[in-house]
């Protein structure tokens, strides 16, 4: 079994940072795409940015030039920097990776639980 469990949501004042963090567990052999996604109230779940295993990354346009996804392979463990925070922001994040484990079975749609991320002053 292998999960995902995000930390380092909260509120934040408008133009502020916050650093998402997000660590899967368990039995694995390696993870492939990790992703972040969000969903605000009354709105779809939407992909926020996306990294691969070898590091290229992709993201809305809407955090563009204000959010950094990155990846720690070695920790089995993908961030995403916010900055310049914005209120249409606020949203539940969630991670999400594409993962291999020991056993040779793959999970390529493993979520974390989501971390709310709230901007307003």
């Amino acid at each position: 079994q292998v999960q995902l469990v995000e930390s380092g949501g909260g509120l934040v004042q408008p133009g502020g940072s916050l650093r998402l963090s997000c660590a899967a567990s368990g039995s694995i052999f390696k993870i492939n795409g990790m992703g972040w996604h969000r969903q605000a109230p009354g709105k779809e779940r939407e992909l926020v940015a996306a990294i691969t295993k070898g590091g290229s990354s992709n993201y809305a346009d809407s955090v563009k030039g204000r959010f950094t996804i990155s990846r720690d392979n070695a920790k089995n463990t993908v961030y995403l920097q916010m900055n310049s925070l914005k209120p249409e922001d606020t949203a539940v994040y969630y991670c999400n990776a594409d993962i291999w484990a020991r056993t040779y079975d793959r999970y390529p749609e493993v979520w974390g639980q989501g971390t709310l991320v709230t901007v307003s002053s």
